[in-house]
């Protein structure tokens, strides 16, 4: 898969000329059969993960009205063990939240070491819709770039792999699904006037976009831009992105827990003597 990992900060990002679509030549029932297979994987990485407890893990995942966040994170998140795992969606700030700086409420939701946590939507909101709707200052917003990568990079020290994706949906494709929702009863409840609004500023957030693609990726904080046309394509592409970072993990973890175990049946052991 030819998928662009952005992880060098300033590097430049024209979204228009990348394709939202799977490679021509993939195969549908192919990446289903991987899929599965990198459930397994992952669902190992994740126990070792849980048991070593000597790093976290951060989702994060953005990208227009209907580009798939609540649909990775079904498939994705699906194949993980719930214990250990988080899923928290950032609406429009409460009173209280607006109270604070922009990240205290995202600073709360962080994961623990051994937990794995996914961010539906996150604060990069605060660098998007504030920026196309104009709530809050161009001085303001400008500045919460560096904010991000100060706090993001403060997390990884501390030991938080760090995943961003941006599903990148083309126009085209958010008009179907947008007008299936209204064919759909069961998708009904999803409608919302202000999703048809926002395509009005498509040109504006592909440049907020761009522009916080473009700032906020590092080495410790990439950002993945996954082709979102295709639903089981773009499962495809965050799963085995997730496990390809995840594996260079394994054997410190497991080595971690080999050294437990030991700790653990020396203590029975001592225990059994002493009855």
């Amino acid at each position: 898969m030819d998928i662009i990992t952005i992880d060098k900060q300033g590097e430049k990002v024209r979204l228009d000329g990348i394709s939202a679509a799977p490679p021509k030549k993939t195969d549908r029932d192919a990446a289903k059969r991987e899929l599965e297979t990198l459930g397994e994987e992952l669902f190992d990485l994740q126990d070792l993960l849980w048991g070593a407890k000597m790093n976290s893990v951060l989702i994060v995942l953005q990208g227009r009205d209907t580009a798939g966040k609540d649909g990775t994170i079904k498939n994705v998140a699906g194949l993980l063990n719930p214990r250990g795992v988080s899923v928290t969606s950032f609406g429009v700030p409460s009173e209280e939240e607006r109270e604070h700086d922009f990240l205290w409420r995202i600073h709360l939701h962080t994961p623990r070491k051994g937990e794995l946590a996914i961010f539906n939507r996150s604060h990069y909101e605060d660098v998007l819709v504030v920026r196309v709707h104009g709530l809050v200052p161009e001085s303001l917003w400008k500045e919460r770039y560096g904010h991000i990568r100060d706090f993001e990079e403060m997390l990884a020290e501390h030991g938080t792999i760090i995943l961003k994706y941006f599903l990148h949906i083309s126009q085209e494709e958010q008009e179907q699904r947008l007008r299936d929702r209204e064919k759909e009863p069961r998708k009904a409840w999803k409608i919302n006037a202000g999703d048809w609004e926002d395509r009005e500023h498509w040109d504006d957030y592909t440049r907020a976009y761009e522009e916080a693609l473009s700032r906020t990726s590092t080495k410790k904080a990439p950002w993945t831009i996954v082709p979102a046309d295709s639903k089981w394509y773009r499962n495809l592409v965050v799963a085995r992105s997730l496990v390809e970072t995840l594996r260079p993990y394994r054997q410190a973890w497991q080595d971690r827990l080999d050294e437990v175990g030991v700790r653990k049946k020396a203590e029975l052991e001592a225990w059994r003597k002493n009855r």
